[in-house]
């Protein structure tokens, strides 16, 4: 997590611009790193499905929290609806990552 990325999207970094950065950084083609991008999102989706935690140590963890049903309120009219339970991805952030964003820029 030390290298810089030379992404400079001003709105966010889009999946595409992911992938870019990741076929200039190890130099593989960018459906080569298209592949990677796409085997890590799909990994944790499916880690979390199954009801397993992902931890990356230095940058966060994945988790998910479990939200019970409730009483909701439909905002157009006003009516009471029933929301069901749900779960919902929830990530925690690593140390290392809070420090790095919290560092002074020299």
């Amino acid at each position: 997590m030390d290298g810089e990325i030379a992404v400079t999207a001003s709105e966010g970094l889009t999946k595409a611009e992911l992938v870019e950065e990741v076929a200039r950084v190890t130099q593989l083609t960018k459906k080569q790193a298209e592949e990677i991008v796409n085997t890590v999102f799909t990994t944790i989706v499916e880690s979390l499905r199954t009801g397993r935690k992902i931890e990356l140590r230095g940058f966060g963890s994945f988790r998910i929290r479990n939200r019970g049903a409730r009483i909701g309120r439909n905002p157009k009219t006003g009516e009471k609806v029933e929301v069901p339970p749900k779960r919902i991805p929830y990530f925690k952030p690593g140390k290392e990552l809070k420090e790095q964003l919290n560092r002074q820029a020299p």
